[in-house]
């Protein structure tokens, strides 16, 4: 089911990289740059949970989008903090963890799904968690301003990513955690 609404709803979410990025070039001034970045970024964002709702709903599910669904989320978030980092509203370290962790976990589903022990580092609440900070700490750092004149946008995201961050690390080490005794089986 390569070409189905979910499946190419999440599709949208890898096209919209090169457009949000791409806003940032066009010869308008920076607020109106950050309001039109941000509600591209919230609108595709916004495809993560619709894709999925409409797979079961529509009974559209398939492994391909399965496999998609995470990816697409993991290159608009990756492309948006490095736009952030870009820009001077997110610290590098920041995209560091997010980044590394991204990888890292990534690799590590990869290994277990060819040892057969794929369900020990299946999704957990805590990395919902985690894409939730992120998707909220991004428009908001791409908005950079006042936000119906009493949000102090930047500071909020400042803080956001930074809790994301937390929430980055304590997902990555609850996964290892969890894929460590099969880790432990495996080497000896």
């Amino acid at each position: 089911m390569f070409w189905t609404i979910p499946t190419i709803m999440t599709w949208t979410r890898i096209v919209a990289i090169p457009l949000i990025i791409g806003v940032f070039y066009l010869p308008i001034s920076e607020p109106h740059r950050n309001l039109v970045a941000t509600v591209m970024f919230v609108v595709f964002a916004a495809t993560d949970w619709l894709d999925g709702f409409l797979a079961r709903r529509l009974n559209q599910t398939s492994s391909f989008g399965a496999f998609l669904d995470p990816v697409a989320d993991k290159f608009l978030v990756c492309a948006c903090v490095l736009v952030l980092v870009h820009l001077g509203r997110a610290d590098v370290f920041v995209a560091l963890i997010i980044i590394g962790r991204e990888i890292a976990i990534s690799a590590l589903r990869e290994w277990m799904a060819q040892i057969g022990a794929s369900k020990s580092v299946a999704v957990h609440m805590i990395g919902k968690l985690k894409t939730v900070s992120q998707m909220v700490a991004i428009p908001f750092l791409l908005y950079d301003g006042q936000l119906l004149g009493i949000i102090d946008t930047h500071q909020w995201g400042v803080w956001l990513i930074w809790i994301s961050a937390i929430l980055t690390i304590w997902s990555m080490v609850y996964y290892l955690q969890k894929a460590l005794p099969e880790i432990r089986a495996r080497t000896k």
